[in-house]
């Protein structure tokens, strides 16, 4: 089978990063805008309605909890097969494919066994209101049932990008996505299945796209080439993927944990600020758009420096540092004021019965769309340090400057009487992503310098 894999070694750079990176953002936001469906439809027609959007959008920090754990490690398994295909060893690339399928399996295993067992009480645990839990535990225990396809999708698409290819996994998402929507408003207005109607339909679009990921794979005629008979784990790959992806993956899961206080702040707020907890997770919802460009060029710096460092290039890696930062920061604030000005009519497509919770989701995408290139920047400096290998730093950095920095904030700051209140637990995000890239930047310019000297005296 024909491959269209991008050059990430060779060649100019500007040109071919926008390319790569362009079908990275499209996958991202075509698969918020299919979540979101599930949102606007289970609110639009579902019997329970901005109850409804609640009880989906508010177990997402949770959620990502316990899945962002391994889909960091799948960041990991990029970097190893990018590490691979620099340095065109074709043995450890073959055995770090072949390594990557079953241990997401597993993950995904793993996964929805704790996911079923702890949704409800780790919910009441947030403080998640009387009024939305039972809705928030039927969509958490179906969604986590079907964790092993979203692993195997996840994972499988890590592969096929760090060989360049990263159009495949956008058109695999537009097919499995088309199918989640039809199938919402299939299992919601014509059954009246309400939140279970949309998690079902996750579930089975998630099952399709892990398909079609397997099938790419089993179908290339490159080094990446997935052979069913030799799946398993080799001992070198596996290691090798831990030592970068437990980084990752302890690094996604804090912001999840930092997330996770925040909600339960929000939560808690809600018997004082109507609708703070519907706005909120309206907001998010629409802000996680935002995310998904600066996780494309996230993806992208990642992947072209692990081909890069793979293949001894540091001066490319350079290049590459340059353009990234440029690109994304123009992109995000692009986006950032684009989000804040049309940000009412934008919440009135997932909210139509609380004039309070709009309001509310107007004040938080204020509060942090605008900064929003600060956490583009910092997105982009730790792809670049896992491309690197040097994924341990940037989990550390987000203990500190996210986990902790967090934590504190909500037990000092918003403690204060006159800072009890949404804007303050909001205000803590874009501060913490400036702290967090300040201090990866620093180790970003240090160790690539020292890289180049080594370079240039070795030549």
């Amino acid at each position: 089978m024909h491959t269209h894999n991008v050059s990430m070694t060779e060649g100019r750079l500007f040109g071919p990063m926008i390319r790569y990176t362009i079908p990275l953002i499209l996958t991202g936001i075509l698969q918020l805008f299919f979540n979101a469906a599930d949102l606007v439809i289970v609110g639009q027609f579902g019997s329970s309605g901005s109850n409804a959007v609640a009880a989906v959008g508010c177990t997402g920090s949770l959620t990502n909890l316990i899945t962002n754990f391994f889909i960091g490690c799948s960041a990991g398994s990029g970097v190893t097969v990018a590490h691979a295909l620099g340095s065109k060893n074709r043995e450890a690339v073959h055995n770090a494919v072949h390594t990557i399928v079953p241990l997401s399996a597993v993950g995904g295993a793993v996964i929805s066994a704790i996911g079923i067992i702890l949704a409800e009480p780790m919910l009441a645990l947030m403080s998640t209101p009387d009024n939305i839990i039972e809705l928030s535990t039927i969509y958490m225990k179906i969604i986590f049932a079907g964790m092993i396809p979203n692993m195997i999708y996840n994972f499988g698409a890590s592969i096929l990008r760090a060989a360049g290819e990263s159009k495949k996994p956008l058109y695999f998402l537009i097919i499995s996505g088309i199918v989640n929507v039809i199938l919402n408003l299939l299992f919601v207005t014509v059954f009246g299945l309400d939140v279970e109607g949309v998690a079902i339909a996750t579930v089975i679009a998630h099952v399709l796209s892990a398909l079609l990921v397997l099938r790419a794979l089993i179908k290339r005629s490159d080094d990446c080439k997935l052979e069913l008979g030799k799946i398993k784990f080799y001992s070198e790959s596996l290691k090798n993927i831990f030592r970068m992806g437990i980084p990752a993956g302890i690094q996604s899961s804090l912001f999840s944990v930092a997330n996770i206080i925040i909600q339960s702040s929000t939560n808690a707020l809600d018997t004082v600020y109507a609708g703070v907890v519907a706005g909120g997770a309206a907001a998010s919802n629409i802000q996680n758009f935002a995310f998904m460009t600066n996780s494309g060029f996230h993806q992208t710096a990642m992947n072209y420096t692990g081909q890069n460092v793979g293949s001894g290039k540091y001066d490319r890696v350079k290049k590459i540092t340059v353009i990234s930062l440029i690109c994304v920061a123009i992109t995000a604030i692009v986006v950032g004021v684009l989000m804040t000005v049309f940000a009412e009519p934008l919440l009135r497509i997932y909210i139509t019965d609380s004039e309070e919770a709009v309001n509310w989701g107007v004040i938080r995408m204020i509060c942090m769309c605008l900064p929003y290139f600060t956490a583009g920047i910092m997105d982009v400096t730790t792809g670049i340090l896992r491309g690197m290998g040097l994924s341990l730093f940037p989990m550390l950095s987000s203990v500190f400057c996210i986990c902790i920095f967090r934590i504190v904030w909500v037990y000092t700051v918003f403690a204060i009487p006159a800072y009890h209140t949404p804007e303050s637990l909001w205000l803590s995000f874009p501060i913490s992503w400036v702290l967090s890239f300040t201090i990866q930047f620093i180790v970003l310019i240090r160790v690539l310098n020292k890289k180049l000297k080594t370079q240039k005296k070795e030549m």
